[in-house]
């Protein structure tokens, strides 16, 4: 096997589970660090370079960074149910506990570059590019059809989850970089879009439009039938106050579980959501199903839905079929009948929550972007460019319904390309992110973080009481840990951005770093290829997806082989290394946003390092 090249930025920021799974790449370990000593506005503003919305995200992050977080692996022998860090509720913390200094440490705009772009709907996406070609000196005007920004954020996602105040507040920070809104302006034509003015045009208008069950009764009891994701941003803007008193929800992700909360909160004693699939193959984040059962909705798994059942034209119920998953020799799974008799179930509304879709009925054909077959646009992957060079797209409209986190994430490559492509640069050539390695080292046994893994297991957050929680749609449910509790999390997290990093010319083989190592994950050994060397460490490595660190030839000509897997980042292997071989070196990831430093015209010196 041959040693593994460090210099490669993507081989540490892998060993940071929790940021590489992060569409974004927010640096989690370096924020949290700074949440434990108390600095929030820096943990805030650690968030805000690369997640843009921390407080929106810290309540609704679909949190792909958790189930990657080391803590739920090496936690497995010493607690019954292992958890990961609360990375979510601890980038909250950052928001709700950061003070006033945050306003005045956002970047200022630069003067006006002369350079004009349209971002059509007001979502994260497009706030993400605005905020990032903003502070570059970019002319950037946002236009959606409803009169206040924040897309799904705001129409979507129920308050009692993500307050108005959080919404109003991040997004006015972007506004505030001089971008302008033009709200309850909705485009109606991409062609008298193109006929302006514009350098250049990103679509982040979602997907708009929910999928309908077109099912036996539909037309018959269409006015007690709703799409959900219509129905929730009717409640959000008020125009929706109460429901009947028995309520179904069709469907198994976050816009169901959303959907079944806030009919509670708006008078229904009996609400049910009935799914398809089995309740593990649900799409809802684990947490969204688990505070719906929190609030006394059962969850009815296995129940094909067949038709709406009504009465004098009005709806009565649904009927269903009972099914079961059956799997295929290659995982593909089937729903078969269990010849089980069809149930009925009684109700007075339903909504329906079955996915969403992407509508482009505004962009002419003939414009010049092109469509595949199922009606989304024709982009580069990375680049996020249509087959018409200025127009870009991001977030749902670009490759379907996705989460808060992608959207940004699309935003940040998508203002990149902008950004080279108004620079007359190639956007196919991506921009390397800035990345450091530093010692750690303070003397021979001090480092500069708190490198003693906590045996706490994961903290609960408090909720409100649920009789004042249900009695209200705008109470918000979670809140959130306090500075103590946060602290106390915050020691959780094994500081897996601080990496062991050894040189082979340093070491004399004495085996003391194998002998203190806490989970025998280093091993000096002979070489063979990667998948036989797994076989013979001191712990079988089982986990492929996980790395081995491989040194050069030693003087023995054995090699060290450390299992990237779980490893703690305690250190204790530089601390007992009598010749310093070892070492403990913080790694910081940050990819590349538009501005000077992903230019290839900007002289490396000035690009290295650099923010918006």
């Amino acid at each position: 096997m041959r040693p593994t090249d460090i210099s490669d930025p993507a081989y540490f920021h892998k060993v940071v589970d929790c940021q590489w799974a992060c569409p974004a790449h927010t640096p989690v370990p370096e924020y949290i660090r700074l949440i434990a000593m108390g600095r929030y506005d820096d943990a805030y503003m650690v968030n805000w370079h690369s997640n843009v919305f921390p407080g929106i995200l810290g309540r609704t992050c679909d949190r792909p960074c958790e189930p990657a977080c080391r803590r739920g692996r090496v936690e497995e022998e010493n607690a019954e149910k292992p958890e990961p860090v609360a990375i979510c509720r601890l980038k909250r913390v950052a928001a709700d506990l950061k003070g006033g200094e945050v306003r005045a440490m956002i970047p200022r705009a630069k003067p006006s570059n002369g350079k004009k772009v349209a971002c059509v709907g007001a979502g994260p996406a497009s706030l993400t590019v605005a905020r990032d070609l903003a502070v570059q000196g970019y002319q950037v005007t946002v236009f959606d059809g409803e009169s206040k920004a924040g897309g799904f954020m705001w129409s979507q996602i129920p308050r009692f989850r993500l307050p108005e105040t959080v919404i109003d507040e991040e997004v006015g920070y972007i506004l505030g970089l001089g971008v302008e809104f033009r709200g309850g302006q909705r485009i109606g034509s991409m062609k008298a879009l193109l006929a302006e003015p514009w350098d250049a045009v990103f679509v982040g208008c979602g997907a708009p439009r929910g999928r309908d069950l077109q099912l036996p009764g539909r037309q018959e009891a269409a006015a007690a039938i709703h799409l959900g994701i219509d129905w929730l941003a009717s409640v959000s803007f008020g125009h929706t106050t109460k429901i009947g008193k028995r309520v179904i929800v069709l469907g198994g992700g976050n816009t169901a579980m959303d959907c079944c909360r806030s009919a509670r909160r708006l008078g229904a004693d009996d609400v049910k959501v009935i799914v398809r699939s089995g309740f593990d193959e649900m799409k809802a984040s684990p947490w969204e199903k688990e505070d719906a059962q929190h609030e006394g909705i059962p969850i009815i798994n296995c129940h094909v839905p067949l038709a709406f059942l009504h009465q004098g034209g009005r709806l009565a119920g649904m009927r269903f079929q009972i099914v079961q998953p059956v799997f295929d020799e290659n995982g593909r799974r089937r729903l078969v009948p269990t010849g089980a008799p069809d149930v009925d179930f009684d109700c007075d509304e339903v909504l329906v929550a079955v996915g969403q879709e992407n509508a482009f009925p505004w962009i002419e054909r003939d414009c010049g972007v092109a469509f595949n077959d199922h009606g989304l646009p024709v982009l580069d992957a990375a680049t996020y460019q249509s087959s018409l060079p200025r127009v870009f797209f991001g977030g749902d409209a670009a490759f379907g319904p996705k989460n808060i986190i992608t959207a940004v994430a699309h935003g940040h490559e998508a203002a990149v390309s902008i950004d080279r492509f108004l620079h007359g640069e190639d956007v196919h050539q991506r921009p390397a992110p800035h990345v450091n390695l530093m010692s750690q080292k303070m003397g021979i046994h001090e480092w500069s973080y708190h490198n003693a893994p906590s045996n706490d297991v994961r903290f609960k957050v408090p909720w409100a009481a649920a009789e004042k929680a249900l009695a209200s749609i705008s109470v918000e449910v979670e809140l959130g840990f306090d500075a103590a509790t946060a602290f106390k999390e915050a020691q959780r997290c094994l500081n897996c951005d601080v990496q062991t990093v050894f040189t082979d010319k340093l070491c004399i083989e004495c085996d003391a770093c194998v002998d203190i190592c806490p989970m025998d994950c280093i091993t000096f050994t002979t070489g063979g290829e990667e998948a036989e060397l797994r076989t013979r460490l001191r712990a079988p490595a089982d986990n492929a997806d996980q790395a081995l660190y491989v040194s050069g030839p030693l003087k023995t000509y054995r090699l060290m082989v450390k299992d990237e897997d779980v490893c703690l980042h305690c250190g204790l292997c530089a601390e007992r290394c009598p010749t310093g071989a070892w070492d403990m070196q913080k790694f910081l990831f940050n990819t590349t946003k538009a501005g000077p430093a992903c230019r290839d015209s900007t002289p490396r010196e000035r690009r290295v390092g650099a923010r918006p």
